[in-house]
C-alpha cells in the first residue's frame, strides 16, 4: 500500500505525537496502512442486547444498556479498584475495574446512559462485570452504520491511556472517511470476480465496519486469499527463476562408485520409496539446472542412504559433497554411519565440527582444497570462510529448519557454479507449512519403512502401573533386549524460561536412576546414565557400552533423541511424557523399532493431565504416522512454535492462519500457479495489478540467495 498509506500515524486526525508514539510502541502501528491492517479479532452483534436479569456467569459475553451510577474508588495500592452500578428496567449489576482507574474516573459520567460489553463473573455469590468495555449511548448511536461491532486487540498500557478497542475503532473510522484514501487493487479482475466481486478497498471497509455477516465473510476470505496468494506467487516465481537462470553442474554419469556401492556394499535392499527419490535426484542433477529438493521422511525411513547415493553420483562426476547437520552428535552419527557404509571403498570421508582440534583442522582444510577429501560432514563449522572446496557439487542439509536462511546461503556460495542442494528433514512437516516454507522446492517423500521393520506399539500408563511396567521390562531384558528410560531434563532451552526447573529435573533424573538401579540390581542387570551435563568423554563411554550391549538399561535425557542407533533396544519408556511436545515424543519413539523384533514405547504420567496433554498422548498411542502427528502438533501449538520462531522463516500474516485456512492456502497456490503458467513474466495487462504488488513486496525484502 504505497503513498497515502505510508503516511506516519501521528498525522491522522485524533492521534498527534503522543498517541502516535504510544501506537508505535504498544501495537506496532506506525502508518495509516498499519492501522488499516490492525484488523478486529472478533465482532459483537450490536443488534443483540441482554437485560441485567438475564446475565449469569455461564454466558461468554453480554452487551447491556443502562444508566451508570454510584461511581466509587475503593481500597489502596494493590487493592485499589473502581466500582460503578449499571441499572436497566430489570435490575442492577456491579461494574469493576482494577487498572486504568485514573483515566476512567476522569471520563465516566454519573447518571448517564451507557452501552456496556464484558464477560460476566461471580464474586461472593454476586455476578459482576470486570473490566467491561463501555461507551456513552449517544456516542454509540452516532457510530458506524453496522450491526457487527469490531473488537480490536490492544494492551493494558494503551487502554489505560485512552487507546482501548473502541478508541482504535474510532481512529480506523476516521481514516476510512479521510479524503484521499485509496487502497489500490492488487489482483486481476478475474480473481476479484472469482472471490465474490468485492474490490480491495471495499474489503477493508467491510472488515472494519461490516454491513452484515455475508459481506464480512466475503471480505475476510478475499483478504486472506490475497495474503497467501502473494506468498505463493513469490515462491513459485523464485522457483521458476532458478529453473530458468541458475545453471547447475550436469551430473550425466552414474558410474563406478555408485554402481559398486549399490551392488556390493548396500546394507539392505532399498525400499520402493527410496528408489523413487534417488531416481528424482538423478533426474534433477542431470538436467543442467541447480537441484533444490526437499526430502521428507519419517524417523527410520532411510534418508541417510538416499543422501549417500546422491553424494556418490556427485563423486562419480568428479565433484565433492558436503553434509551439514545442526548438532555435533548428529554430525558424528552421520559420519559414523557413512564411514561404516563406505569402509571398503576408496573414498576419504572426514568430520569437521567446533570440537575439531586446530592441527587436525589445518590438515583437513588443506586436503579439502586439494580435492583429497571426497565427502565432508560437519556442523555450522562448514560455513566458516577458511572452509574451501576444490569443487563442491552437492550439499546435503539435514534438519534444515534448524539453520537460518543466511547461514544456508553462505554454504550455497562456496562455489562459482552453485552446488546442487538436497534438504532433508525427519520432522514431518504439515502440508500447509511445507507449501509456505518450501514452496520453491521440489518435494520428495519417503513414505515406507525399510524391510523387516515393525511399527512400534505405543501405550500410555499411569504411575500406579509402574510395577507392571517394570515386570514387562524384565521380560524384554530376559529375551536379550535393551531399554531406554528417558527423563525430561531440559538443557540450554531453560535459559530465561521460568516454567522449567533444570535443578529439579536433574534431581528427578538422578533419583530415577537410583530407583531403577535398586529395582534392576547388579550383577543380574547393568544400568547406565547419560545426560547433556556430563563431559563428552563420559557420555561417549556410556553410549558405547549401551550400543555394545554391555548395559541393559540406559537412563537418559533427550540427548538420545538423535544420534543413537541401537537395533537391539526394543523398549522406550518416557517419564513425565506429558511434559514433552508431540514431535519430540515421536522422535524419541524413533530410537526403538530399528531391528526386526517388535518394539514398544511406554508413556508414563501422573493422574492429572490437561486437555492438550491428553490429546498429545492419545495421538501417540493411536498412530505412528509422522505426518498425522505433525498436523495435530500444528493445531495444538501453531506454526511458529513447531519450527522455532527465530528460524522458521514464516511470513507475517495479518489475517490468514496457516492452521485454520488450509483450504484458502491451497486455492491461493493453485491460482498463483495458473497465473504463472499462463503469464510467467506477468506482462499481460490483465495481470498489471498483480505485477505491481509483487514488485513492491520484493523491494522491501532482503534476498539471501535461492537456497531453502
Amino acid at each position: 500500500m504505497p503513498g497515502f498509506l505510508d503516511t506516519p500515524i501521528e498525522y491522522l486526525k485524533g492521534v498527534g505525537p503522543q498517541r502516535g508514539e504510544l501506537l508505535r510502541a504498544e501495537l506496532g502501528i506506525a502508518t495509516f496502512g498499519d492501522l488499516l491492517q490492525h484488523f478486529p479479532f472478533r465482532y459483537v452483534d450490536r443488534s443483540r442486547f441482554h437485560t441485567v436479569r438475564e446475565v449469569n456467569e455461564e454466558l461468554p459475553s453480554v452487551q447491556l444498556r443502562g444508566v451508570v451510577t454510584d461511581i466509587k474508588t475503593l481500597g489502596e495500592k494493590q487493592g485499589k479498584r473502581l466500582t460503578a452500578k449499571l441499572t436497566d428496567a430489570t435490575g442492577s449489576i456491579e461494574l469493576v475495574w482494577f487498572k486504568g482507574i485514573k483515566w476512567l474516573v476522569g471520563s465516566l459520567k454519573n447518571g448517564q446512559e451507557y452501552i456496556v460489553y464484558g464477560k460476566p463473573s461471580e464474586f461472593k455469590g454476586r455476578v459482576n462485570l470486570a473490566h467491561p468495555e463501555l461507551e456513552l449511548a449517544t456516542t454509540w448511536e452516532a457510530g458506524l452504520d453496522a450491526t457487527l461491532q469490531p473488537v480490536y486487540s490492544t494492551t493494558e498500557k494503551a487502554t489505560a491511556k485512552g487507546l482501548g478497542s473502541r478508541a482504535i475503532g474510532k481512529l480506523t473510522h476516521t481514516l476510512l472517511l479521510t479524503p484521499g484514501l485509496l487502497i489500490p487493487e492488487n489482483l486481476s479482475q478475474d480473481l476479484v470476480h472469482w472471490l465474490g466481486g468485492l474490490g480491495r478497498e471495499e474489503c477493508y471497509r467491510q472488515l472494519h465496519a461490516p454491513k452484515d455477516q455475508h459481506h464480512l465473510d466475503l471480505a475476510t476470505r478475499r483478504l486472506k486469499f490475497e495474503e497467501l496468494f502473494f506468498i505463493q506467487l513469490q515462491l513459485l516465481k523464485q522457483k521458476l527463476l532458478v529453473q530458468q537462470e541458475v545453471k547447475g553442474h550436469v551430473f550425466g554419469t552414474v558410474g563406478t562408485l555408485f554402481n559398486a556401492f549399490y551392488k556390493e556394499h548396500m546394507p539392505f535392499e532399498p525400499t520402493g520409496a527410496q528408489k523413487r527419490v534417488v531416481k528424482e535426484v538423478r533426474k534433477d542433477m542431470g538436467g543442467g539446472r541447480q537441484m533444490n529438493r526437499l526430502v521428507q521422511g519419517d524417523v527410520g525411513s532411510g534418508k541417510t542412504l538416499v543422501a549417500l547415493l546422491s553424494m556418490l553420483i556427485a563423486l562419480d562426476n568428479g565433484f565433492q559433497a558436503a553434509l551439514m547437520a545442526p548438532t555435533e552428535i548428529l554430525a558424528q552419527q552421520h559420519f559414523a554411519t557413512i564411514s561404516r557404509m563406505l569402509k571398503d571403498m576408496p573414498l576419504e570421508v572426514r568430520l569437521l565440527t567446533g570440537s575439531t582440534k586446530a592441527a587436525e583442522r589445518r590438515s583437513l582444510l588443506t586436503a579439502l582444497e586439494l580435492g583429497h577429501i571426497h565427502i565432508l560432514i560437519g556442523t555450522h563449522a562448514l560455513l566458516e570462510d577458511p572452509v574451501r572446496f576444490k569443487d563442491l557439487g552437492l550439499v546435503v542439509i539435514d534438519e534444515q529448519h534448524r539453520f537460518g536462511v543466511a547461514q544456508r546461503a553462505r554454504l550455497w556460495r562456496k562455489n562459482e557454479v552453485p552446488p546442487h542442494v538436497l534438504v532433508m528433514t525427519a520432522t514431518p512437516i504439515p502440508r500447509t507449512l511445507a507449501m509456505t516454507l518450501y514452496g520453491d522446492l521440489d518435494v520428495s517423500v519417503i513414505d515406507e519403512l525399510p524391510p523387516g521393520r515393525k511399527p512400534v506399539k505405543t501405550v500410555h500408563r499411569y504411575d500406579s502401573a509402574r510395577n507392571a511396567v517394570f515386570a514387562f521390562l524384565e521380560e524384554e531384558i530376559a529375551k536379550g533386549r535393551q531399554v531406554y528410560i528417558v527423563y525430561p531434563l531440559i538443557e540450554e532451552s531453560t535459559k530465561g524460561d521460568p516454567t522449567t526447573n533444570p535443578a529439579k529435573d536433574l534431581k528427578d533424573l538422578t533419583d530415577g536412576f537410583e530407583a531403577i538401579s535398586r529395582r534392576f540390581p547388579l550383577p543380574k542387570y547393568a544400568v547406565s546414565i547419560v545426560h547433556g551435563r556430563m563431559d563428552q568423554a563420559t557420555k561417549d563411554y556410556e553410549m558405547a557400552r549401551f550400543k555394545k550391549g554391555e548395559t541393559n538399561i540406559l537412563v537418559a535425557t533427550t540427548v538420545i533423541e538423535v544420534g543413537v542407533d541401537v537395533p537391539n533396544a526394543s523398549v522406550m519408556v518416557i517419564e513425565n511424557a506429558d511434559r514433552f511436545g508431540l514431535s519430540q515424543l515421536h522422535q524419541l519413539r524413533g530410537r526403538v523399532g530399528r531391528g526386526a523384533e517388535q518394539s514398544y514405547c511406554i508413556l508414563m504420567t501422573g493422574d492429572k493431565l490437561g486437555n492438550d496433554a491428553r490429546t498429545r498422548l492419545g495421538t501417540m498411542v493411536r498412530t505412528n504416522d509422522g505426518f498425522e502427528i505433525a498436523e495435530v502438533d500444528l493445531r495444538l501449538r501453531g506454526p511458529g512454535d513447531i519450527l522455532g520462531t527465530q528460524q522458521s522463516g514464516l511470513p507475517t500474516l495479518h489475517l490468514a492462519d496457516l492452521v485454520h485456512d488450509q483450504d484458502i492456502l491451497q486455492q491461493a497456490r493453485a491460482a498463483a500457479q495458473r497465473v504463472l503458467d499462463a503469464d510467467p513474466e506477468l506482462r499481460d495487462p490483465r495481470n498489471a495489478a498483480i505485477a505491481g504488488e509483487l514488485a513492491e513486496r520484493l523491494k522491501s525484502q532482503a534476498v539471501w540467495g535461492r537456497i531453502s
